[in-house]
């Protein structure tokens, strides 16, 4: 026994040593990382799951929501000229939450399936009881020349083969629309302005224009505007909306 040679202890470098010290806090880490990952998604899929009482609720607005537009449609309106329609911009500014489906096929009858879209339409009979089917979720009034110009320009884009395209090239519009006479986009500027022969040719070439939400303009009030509120006609104060959307 006295004549073995004691053998060395085996020995592991200082940097091994260092890495493995950090790959192990490292683990940890992302298992910590995990663990909330999962507890928040947990979490908000039990906020998501709707109690009974909440279906009660959601049921009893929208029956709410198709009374009330019963009774916007008993309501007496304005005359207006039909013999020269005047051009409207009517403006999406409400969700969908509490809104019965009767409204809401009137909503995206007008081409407005989301909040703060806005189109051109003209001003007549069929339109302004359609209007008042949706008020609540709208607001709307007579545009300028400069905003109908700008928001064309600016936000315009067509309607091809039910794809979104940038109003970039008058080639597109004049295949598009040349049999109406409208070749440029100087002419679909004119023709929705002045609601000419063409302007529901034109007005559905149209893409409906994606704005802005305002910093200020916008009370969040379903009331309407004479009122004191968000919806509703505006009249010529529609342009001042448009100036903060555009």
């Amino acid at each position: 026994m006295s004549g073995e040679v004691a053998q060395p202890l085996t020995t592991v470098p200082e940097i091994i040593l260092k890495k493995r010290k950090s790959n192990e806090e490292l683990a940890l880490r992302r298992r910590e990382q995990l663990e909330q990952r999962n507890f928040r998604q947990n979490k908000s899929k039990q906020e998501f799951i709707k109690k009974p009482e909440d279906f009660v609720k959601e049921f009893r607005y929208r029956e709410v929501d198709l009374v009330q537009m019963k009774n916007r449609l008993k309501r007496k309106r304005s005359a207006i000229e039909t013999t020269n329609p005047q051009l409207l911009l009517v403006i999406r500014i409400q969700g969908k939450n509490d809104m019965h489906p009767a409204v809401r096929k009137n909503l995206y009858s007008l081409n407005l399936r989301r909040i703060f879209n806005a189109v051109f339409v003209r001003a007549d009979e069929a339109m302004l009881e359609k209007l008042q089917r949706v008020e609540p979720y709208v607001t709307y009034g007579y545009p300028n020349l400069k905003n109908v110009k700008e928001l064309i320009y600016k936000k315009g884009y067509a309607k091809i083969n039910k794809q979104r395209v940038p109003l970039t090239d008058n080639n597109l519009i004049e295949e598009a629309l040349a049999k109406y006479n409208i070749i440029c986009i100087e002419d679909i500027v004119h023709e929705i302005a002045s609601t000419g022969k063409y302007f529901k040719e034109a007005a559905s070439f149209l893409w409906p224009f994606t704005l802005n939400k305002p910093e200020v303009g916008l009370k969040g009030v379903k009331a309407r505007f004479q009122d004191g509120g968000d919806t509703g006609d505006r009249g010529d104060k529609i342009n001042e909306l448009i100036s903060k959307m555009n």
